[in-house]
């Protein structure tokens, strides 16, 4: 038996410590443990891919909690069926020891452990969408009071209607006009898109 451990974390700026203080403190070896450092919404990780290919019938695999497994309450499920049942490894969720797959292994047990990683799924993807409707409500309030997302607008030179005037005439070439306006020729066209409706 081979004992293996999987860290999640939701972006490249977050901290594992505690993930993997608590896979050391469950005495997983540092070379089977896996990590990925991006969100929980599907199964396509790196980290996660490669420790399914690890895995052998009568492995450990070791977790913090449910939610670093994933977010997504039907692919947790479905994951957990293909890792128990199919390649047939245990599962011990370190902050829940009723998902340790080591315990009860009659019908009972197993009801008990199905059982509970349905609620916590559930709980667990209930709270990414929780997270999400916020989000969303916080950005159309701060629209609302006028707040703007996103780089600022680049400011148009004062003399811009000259240096466009000039440039149609074509008294002047447009690596020239770019440079007096200080802006990208993707910029240059947007503004002057705005710049010809104001004008209408």
């Amino acid at each position: 038996m081979n004992v293996y451990g999987y860290v999640r974390v939701s972006s490249m700026d977050q901290n594992e410590d505690r993930q993997m203080t608590a896979l050391r403190d469950a005495t997983v070896p540092e070379n089977n443990i896996f990590m990925d450092k991006q969100s929980g919404k599907d199964f396509e990780r790196p980290g996660y891919k490669k420790l399914r290919k690890s895995l052998r019938e009568g492995d450990l695999l070791y977790i913090l909690s449910i939610d670093r497994l994933g977010r997504n309450y039907e692919e947790i499920q479905k994951q957990w069926r293909i890792l128990t049942k199919e390649i047939g490894i245990d599962i011990c969720v370190l902050d829940m020891p009723l998902l340790d797959t080591r315990n009860g292994k009659d019908l009972m047990g197993t009801f008990i452990a199905d059982l509970v990683l349905q609620i916590l799924s559930f709980v667990a993807q209930s709270e990414r969408e929780n997270i999400r409707r916020r989000q969303s409500e916080g950005i159309a309030a701060a629209k609302a009071k006028g707040v703007r997302f996103g780089r600022p607008e680049k400011e148009v030179p004062d003399d811009f209607c000259r240096i466009v005037r000039m440039w149609e005439q074509k008294k002047q070439p447009l690596e020239e006009t770019l440079k007096q306006c200080n802006m990208s020729k993707t910029t240059f066209y947007r503004r002057l898109r705005k710049y010809r409706l104001v004008q209408k």
